[in-house]
């Protein structure tokens, strides 16, 4: 009972992780990097679909994405969706596939991508004690419920508090590693 709980447990505090590192990704560094893009939604025959499902994204070289669509009739809706996406890019086609150059981050700018990656981490920090939270409320209601002893339910959050401060150590490298790579010039 207690293992299914701390599994449990676990497997949201993981969700969280993949979450905070899906955020980071659309978070751009001065470095082209395919994953940016991955936000991107085209009007492809009147659905909005990803970018990766209708165009192969290549990193051409250290500032810029080579986008290689798979349909040549729709090079223009890929290009107005980058436009239009708010990762500030200005795609340029050469009627074969579209280049995407990295635009150079000012010190300011670099300032608010680590501010906003902060707030990715906090927010990935709140999910993995969240999930720490439930799973004491499902120990103490086990607990009440007399399914488990004092002791069982003590052992479990300890258990629960060495997963939580796994997860959010994990974090706190992986906002510290995006922080390097933003500040780096």
């Amino acid at each position: 009972m207690i293992d299914d709980i701390k599994t449990e447990a676990e497997s949201k505090m993981q969700k969280s992780l993949e979450a905070l590192t899906s955020a980071f990704n659309k978070i751009r560094t001065g470095r082209a990097h395919p994953a940016i893009l991955d936000s991107v939604m085209v009007n492809y025959y009147g659905q909005d679909t990803p970018l990766k499902q209708v165009a192969s994204v290549n990193v051409e070289d250290n500032r810029t994405l080579l986008v290689a669509p798979w349909e040549k009739s729709i090079i223009s809706a890929i290009e107005k969706a980058i436009m239009m996406s708010d990762l500030g890019l200005n795609p340029s086609s050469n009627g074969d596939a579209i280049r995407v150059p990295m635009p150079m981050l000012t010190e300011q700018t670099r300032k608010e991508m680590v501010k906003q990656a902060r707030g990715d981490a906090e927010q990935g920090r709140v999910s993995v004690r969240n999930a720490r939270r439930d799973a004491n409320g499902m120990l103490k209601d086990l607990l009440k419920e007399k399914e488990i002893s004092e002791d069982d339910l003590r052992r479990g959050e300890d258990e629960i508090q060495k997963l939580t401060d796994k997860y959010i150590a994990e974090i706190e490298k992986m906002l510290k590693a995006k922080e390097e790579d933003l500040m780096a010039v």
